[in-house]
Formats: structure tokens, C-alpha cells, sequence
């Protein structure tokens, strides 16, 4: 079986950035030497894995990991915490529409 894993950096700038891979060590590693000269993280180096989870179905790793993109910095933060509790309570919520 193999796993995926969503992962959430804290970048030098103390911007965050999530993404998905299948093979942590070596995603970090490029990240960190900047392999990825387009990539939002090439100039906010060194970057801290702050959270990482494992997935055994690729699809639902690729769709967690869009969600997490769209969350505030705040439910990103309770996420990286562990505070569970309140990432129901940090959902955007918009009554205007």
C-alpha cells in the first residue's frame, strides 16, 4: 500500500504552504534547496514542516489538501495545534449571500 501525505509548511516569511506528495523526505528536501524555482515556497527559504497526515488513497489526499488551501490562517493554525475542537467554530462563513 502506498501512502500519500498533505503537508503544511511554515515558510521564513510566517506565510504557510500545503501541498501533497508521495514522498515526504524527498518533497522536503527539494523544497529546502530549492528544486522548485517557480514554486511559492523558492524564495521563503528555510521553510519548518509544521503538520503533516498520511493518506492511503491519493484522491483523498489531493482533496484534502485543496481544502486546506482554501481555510484561514487561523484553522490552518489550529490544525498545525492539533485544536481540533475548533476548526467547526474557524469555518469562513459568509451570511451575505
Amino acid at each position: 500500500m502506498k501512502l500519500s501525505y498533505v503537508y503544511i509548511l511554515k515558510c521564513s516569511d510566517g506565510s504557510y504552504y500545503t501541498g501533497v506528495t508521495s514522498n515526504l523526505t524527498d518533497r522536503l528536501f527539494k523544497h529546502n534547496i530549492g528544486f522548485y524555482p517557480t514554486c511559492y515556497t523558492f524564495d521563503k527559504r528555510p521553510l519548518d514542516l509544521v503538520f503533516y497526515c498520511e493518506f492511503t488513497d491519493i484522491n483523498l489526499a489531493i482533496e484534502k489538501e485543496k481544502q486546506i488551501k482554501k481555510w484561514s490562517r487561523l484553522k490552518k493554525e489550529a490544525l498545525i495545534k492539533g485544536d481540533y475542537d475548533s476548526l467547526i467554530n474557524l469555518a469562513k462563513k459568509n451570511f451575505d449571500k
